[in-house]
């Protein structure tokens, strides 16, 4: 495997052929982001991809446009990238790719490669929705620091591969096994920063849904999202699912990391969680692991024109794991509320789409609404719960649009 950075700035992927900028669509970034954000994001076409939102390109930040949200499954071609450094790598060659397992709490190092893999595990399949921790960043009011996400940094998919726990048992777990530390071959461009490395709880780990997966809605995994494997935790956010994933380490010690002890954390208490990642907790923060419900209008888009025999609204609701109960629609500012009509459930940790139909509507500014509730009786805030990283706005969405 060798390393570069592919992506080195848009300057230079356009210079090379491979990405083109397509008109921007009208409406699709909120109108709630920052100014600035507004202005110098633009759609651009990455390869393998259709046009996303260019938030940044070194590294490589790139949101879903928010009408891919109308089906609980987003295409491979239109999934967001996320990225934390530059140095993002190329996988020329697939036989010189191999994933390593040892560490100190392992019974023995091994070496796996793609067919090992293919060949000596089990291989299982899990509809789940990967989201980065800060989507709906640009959202809060007042803004804070960071990627200034909207809506789309986020998708659902069918990913296959073979169990974590199945890997793991190959090395060995030792009785005094306390997490689970994962590398992957994206790199720094300067030797000072840090390398992205993330940890899991053993008990975590341990479960039959957390896979490295090796393909993404019945295709190879896409490069920009994370091939040739990549490791995936369902009601966890995606800072967790490393990407292009070549070690891990079973170790009695909490990961010492910028990553897990500074960066990605919430105030303590603030959001539930049902498995407590108590070896990174700290008195006053908490890694943020697992989402929160939450729910995003497709259709229609804000600013739209309808007709006065009304529109069909549609969009998708997610949790943690607990799956989505109900979602409630609002087509007059929040003071009335319709149940909405949930599509088939394809799983508990996936999208659950939903439907309604506004029925005729009188002429002027419609204010529309939705707000989920999870099986566990969870639902949407109705106050903004601040923190200075910006995570875990799940406010309902609200869009105007003009009937005429």
């Amino acid at each position: 495997m060798h390393r570069r950075a592919i992506l080195a700035g848009l300057g230079a992927v356009a210079a090379s052929g491979t990405a083109s900028r397509a008109a921007p669509k009208p409406n699709w970034m909120s109108p709630a982001l920052p100014e600035g954000t507004r202005d110098v994001a633009t759609m651009v076409r990455l390869p393998g991809k259709q046009p996303l939102i260019q938030l940044t390109d070194r590294p490589p930040n790139y949101e879903t446009p928010i009408d891919a949200f109308g089906n609980a499954i987003t295409p491979n071609d239109r999934f967001f990238v996320r990225y934390h450094l530059a140095g993002v790598p190329t996988m020329e060659d697939l036989k010189n790719w191999s994933l390593t397992v040892g560490g100190d709490a392992a019974g023995r190092s091994v070496r796996l490669t793609m067919a090992d893999l293919k060949k000596d595990f089990a291989q299982v399949e899990i509809t789940a929705v990967c989201q980065c921790s800060g989507n709906r960043r640009g959202l809060f009011d007042p803004h804070v620091p960071g990627v200034e996400w909207g809506y789309g940094a986020m998708g659902n998919a069918v990913w296959r591969g073979v169990r974590l726990k199945d890997v793991l048992a190959k090395a060995g777990v030792k009785a005094d096994a306390l997490e689970i530390w994962l590398g992957g071959a994206d790199g720094p461009v300067m030797q000072a920063t840090p390398a992205f490395r993330k940890s899991l709880p053993v008990a975590l780990a341990q479960r039959n849904d957390v896979l490295i997966a090796l393909a993404m809605n019945g295709q190879p995994l896409p490069h920009l999202n994370g091939f040739p494997a990549r490791l995936i935790v369902p009601g966890w956010t995606g800072t967790y699912w490393m990407k292009h994933l070549t070690s891990i380490e079973v170790s009695t010690k909490p990961l010492p990391n910028f990553w897990t002890q500074k960066a990605y954390r919430v105030p303590a208490g603030m959001f539930p969680v049902d498995l407590p990642f108590t070896s990174q907790n700290d008195s006053t923060t908490w890694p943020i692991t697992e989402m929160v419900v939450n729910s995003v209008i497709a259709a229609p888009m804000d600013g739209a024109k309808v007709p006065r025999s009304g529109f069909t609204l549609r969009g998708v609701a997610w949790d943690r794991g607990h799956g989505i109960k109900t979602v409630e629609v609002s087509f007059d500012g929040g003071t009335t509320w319709k149940p909405a009509v949930l599509d088939r459930d394809l799983g508990q940790y996936a999208f659950r789409g939903f439907s309604l139909s506004s029925g005729a509507l009188p002429p002027g500014p419609c204010v529309v609404s939705a707000r989920a509730v999870s099986n566990k009786g969870e639902m949407q805030a109705t106050t903004l719960l601040r923190n200075p990283a910006g995570y875990h706005h799940n406010l309902p969405q609200t869009l105007t649009v003009t009937v005429a």
